[in-house]
């Protein structure tokens, strides 16, 4: 194991050089939070598919294989069919706005301000929780590796991600999101899947020993799929650790074709996580949990050294979505609430001090996530109650904002406020993991949007124009306070 853990080291340091180099970047907000909108084809399509692929569609995608067989694959299929739909249909609009939240683009379509606070609570608790379930995951991969317990490996990988996330912003991030990029192709790709199919027998083997189950790409179950899609799908549509990897971009055709590369790459890692589950299940049939299998055959069936590069691509997926959920959180924090309550809008300030402040809230908000994360034990529920928020609360006025016109601030302001009261009252009344929470909470968000702005005075011609501008791109950088209709 000496050779792994001398990988896992060098690995890990490597993250904090990565992140003291991003520091020397970093000297504007633009710089600090969306990587001066420099990303070119290739960075961008890589961080992108990095940050979408974290420990649940690593460690989560092959333990759905081993719970369910080739089906498994449909979680993590989802999220690549969102990340494919947001890149061909929306992402080139996005990425002419020039905001850096999604607030501020809700601000920037509805006019006045008023949407943008709701919504950036509803934001910032998802990328909390989101930030926490990857934190978590850094339990299972340090306790393989190092057979520490379980407060100290989340300190530890939380640690290090907080540090090079507060040094560097998203340079450091971009940067260490193509190494952990590069590590998972190799890692999981070309290494884990190959190897486990073989041990497993091959194909023929496979089959011969499961339940022909496990080969039918529907056997997860319908209705499993429809809410993978609503949550997972829909969720990549508007979450702001998405989009602000979309405010990356150099141009809008980058964000278009190198989102499309990224969600198809999405794709083929969810069947490969699959396969690898299912060769689990044959090799391993009574394991205790299904999140045990990723572990149990890297620990038992790979050879020293690809051990340790596989236990690497863990920690990549995890490190790359939990420094994402980060920055996102931090943003959110300081932008769209701190400097609003202080009422400070979002006026011009020297970029010394935008930097300094958005470093000291990701300092901030990794403390509140490695506290939450040490606190929480389910892993599932945390996430679902985030995807729920997030899809029940925001998706409509978001999407409502991009594709119809007639939609005003009133509907928008109510529709958060109906979809998010109503996916709480059901969680709480059907239970977290239920599916009726974000059925009914998107239902009821959809209503409350449509019936209110139709009932309210439709939004002003000169908020309108001036967003028409910002989506073609006609308009710089330079919106300091949300526009507002004329008294």
């Amino acid at each position: 194991m000496a050779v792994d853990y001398l990988v896992i080291v060098v690995y890990l340091a490597g993250m904090l050089a990565m992140g003291l180099w991003g520091m020397r970047r970093a000297r504007s907000k633009s710089e600090f939070l969306v990587a001066g909108r420099r990303l070119g084809p290739a960075m961008y399509s890589g961080t992108m598919a990095a940050i979408v692929l974290g420990g649940a569609s690593t460690i989560g995608g092959v333990g759905l294989g081993y719970q369910y067989g080739l089906s498994g694959a449909w979680m993590v299929f989802t999220i690549g069919l969102g990340l494919l739909a947001l890149s061909v249909f929306f992402s080139a609009r996005i990425a002419r706005l020039k905001v850096y939240t999604v607030s501020e683009m809700l601000d920037l379509r509805y006019g006045g301000g008023r949407a943008g606070v709701i919504s950036g609570v509803v934001m910032w608790a998802y990328t909390l929780m989101l930030a926490v379930t990857s934190t978590i995951a850094y339990a299972t991969i340090f306790d393989v590796l190092f057979d520490i317990n379980r407060t100290l490996a989340i300190v530890l990988g939380g640690s290090i991600v907080v540090a090079y996330s507060t040094l560097g912003g998203m340079w450091s991030i971009t940067l260490t999101d193509m190494v952990q990029f590069v590590v998972k192709t190799i890692g999981v790709l070309l290494l884990l899947l190959p190897i486990a199919v073989v041990k497993a027998g091959g194909f023929a083997e496979m089959r011969a020993e499961l339940p022909t189950g496990y080969f039918d790409p529907l056997g997860i179950g319908g209705e499993t799929i429809f809410t993978y899609v609503l949550i997972y799908t829909f969720g990549m549509l508007i979450g702001q650790d998405i989009w602000q990897r979309v405010f990356t971009a150099r141009s809008d055709r980058t964000a278009k074709w190198g989102g499309t590369v990224a969600g198809t790459y999405c794709l083929a890692y969810a069947l490969a996580g699959a396969v690898i589950g299912t060769a689990a299940k044959v090799l391993y049939p009574n394991l205790g949990s299904a999140d045990d299998a990723f572990a149990t055959i890297v620990k038992e069936e790979l050879p020293v050294g690809v051990r340790g590069l596989v236990l690497a691509a863990a920690l990549a997926a995890v490190m790359s979505t939990s420094s994402g959920a980060l920055i996102a959180c931090a943003t959110v924090a300081n932008n769209d609430i701190w400097s609003r309550l202080r009422g400070l809008g979002r006026a011009p300030s020297d970029d010394h001090d935008e930097v300094r402040g958005n470093r000291a809230f990701i300092l901030l908000m990794g403390i509140a996530v490695i506290g939450t994360a040490i606190a929480i034990d389910d892993v599932v529920e945390a996430l679902t109650v985030a995807y729920n928020l997030l899809v029940g609360g925001l998706l409509v006025p978001i999407l409502g904002g991009l594709v119809w016109k007639r939609g005003t601030v009133y509907g928008a302001l109510t529709s958060v406020v109906v979809g998010g009261i109503a996916v709480i009252v059901l969680m709480a009344t059907h239970g977290i993991l239920a599916n009726e929470p974000v059925y009914y909470g998107l239902l009821a968000s959809l209503a409350a949007y449509v019936i209110v702005s139709l009932a309210t005075p439709a939004t002003d011609a000169a908020v309108l124009a001036t967003w028409r501008e910002r989506l073609a791109g006609r308009s710089p950088e330079l919106s300091s306070e949300p526009v507002t209709a004329p008294q």
